[in-house]
């Protein structure tokens, strides 16, 4: 939800400046990082096919080793077979080589192996060696082709690399391209991405079995300024997530309450919509943690919360941010300690992360248990794991709001129907 916690300490034009730097530093290393993945791509695909030729030259010995001992015993001198007898296809009595009579002499014995391997396919040097050129040629033509394609239509650097490692989170962080690897063991998200249907307004929606089955959200703090929340109910909107509060995100990591989450949370259940909450957190400690976790549980006694109350943790894109020193296990368990806290009040808690975060910043396995709402601003179903929200845009419009607004889609009901 990029939270706007900068305009508390006026840094959005310094920020600014530093988003352009690094498209321009992206922007240099594409290049090199294309080369890269072409590499790899031929790389894998040599080895394919020299695994292919290996095979090829053992079924022509076979077969040829198979040809010449049908004129004589059953295989060379003093060699056995697996089942222990001598080596060569075995009679019909069991004994290599030999005819049912016994005289390992039978021409038709060697017949009927070489008309069992008449179909493998013999090469000469020349023609592997030939196989191999056009197969790398090949592969280059269409790593080339889909770098070319991917650029053409628009996609950025990251779209156009990410159909290239399917087996790999490919994000960008720090300057870097990392690649991740996906752990399978883990739940998976199930949502396809040709059931994903995006109207003309630019809004999300998701089908089953032709009928949408996903519903309608936002999530709001005080830059979204006076809401008109009857008129956010009108525009089909069906649950909102609220801001609660901050930490700030400079050394004396301040905790301040959003000053119009009382306005909103009250706006938004007197409209009929569900609401959950959320808390940007900027904790490097276990005792400032459970003070967020306590502020947000007092702030939202008063009311019916029917959708999950949400730890919202991000990377500050200033070198100050408070969290960016943690290490992943830290991180983790400050992000485990305040969903415990809130499941013992009663309440369902939810983790709000980004691809970057979600790949190399949190132990994701250690979170599981916990639900999730992933954000990406892309038409695609990238992130591997399983989530049930989805902020698909920070620059949405719906009735009631002045402004840009985050848009949202769940994926399934997060109330009680």
């Amino acid at each position: 939800m990029k939270d706007k916690a900068g305009d508390f300490f006026g840094r959005e034009d310094f920020a600014e400046q530093r988003r352009a730097k690094r498209r321009r530093r992206e922007r240099n290393k594409a290049v090199l990082v294309m080369l890269g993945g072409l590499v790899a791509m031929v790389a894998v695909l040599y080895v394919t096919v020299t695994v292919c030729v290996w095979m090829d030259r053992n079924v022509q010995t076979s077969a040829n080793g198979i040809e010449g001992s049908s004129a004589g015993s059953g295989g060379a001198p003093g060699s056995q077979g697996q089942d222990g007898g001598n080596g060569g296809a075995l009679g019909s009595d069991g004994n290599a080589g030999q005819s049912p009579e016994g005289d390992g002499s039978s021409e038709g014995n060697g017949d009927v192996a070489v008309d069992a391997m008449n179909n493998a396919r013999i090469y000469s040097q020349a023609e592997l060696d030939h196989q191999v050129a056009s197969a790398r040629e090949q592969a280059a033509a269409d790593v080339l082709g889909s770098i070319r394609a991917g650029l053409s239509d628009g996609d950025t650097i990251l779209e156009t690399l990410r159909p290239l490692y399917p087996e790999e989170i490919v994000v960008y962080s720090s300057g870097k391209y990392h690649f991740v690897p996906i752990n399978r063991q883990l739940k998976q998200n199930q949502w396809k991405q040709e059931n994903l249907e995006i109207l003309e307004s630019g809004e999300f929606r998701y089908l089953q079995d032709g009928n949408v089955i996903s519903h309608k959200g936002i999530d709001v703090s005080r830059h979204q300024g006076e809401i008109d929340w009857p008129l956010v109910a009108q525009d089909g909107v069906e649950f909102a997530f609220i801001r609660v509060g901050y930490r700030g995100y400079g050394s004396n990591g301040t905790l301040v309450e959003d000053d119009r989450f009382e306005e909103n949370i009250k706006g938004a259940i007197d409209a009929g919509i569900k609401v959950g909450v959320y808390f940007y957190s900027q904790a490097i400690t276990e005792e400032e943690v459970i003070e967020e976790a306590e502020l947000v549980l007092e702030k939202i006694a008063p009311y019916q919360i029917d959708c999950p109350v949400v730890f919202d943790v991000e990377r500050v894109a200033e070198a100050s941010g408070r969290m960016n020193g943690l290490s992943v296990e830290e991180r983790t368990r400050l992000t485990e300690i305040f969903c415990q806290k809130i499941a013992d009040a009663g309440y369902r808690p939810m983790i709000y992360y980004n691809t970057e975060m979600g790949a190399l910043m949190l132990g994701i396995d250690a979170l599981e248990g916990y639900e999730k709402w992933f954000a990406s601003y892309s038409e695609q179903l990238y992130y591997p794991y399983e989530y049930k929200v989805w902020q698909y845009s920070q620059s949405g419009s719906v009735q009631g709001i002045n402004g840009a607004v985050d848009l949202n889609i769940s994926f399934v009901p997060l109330w009680e129907e």
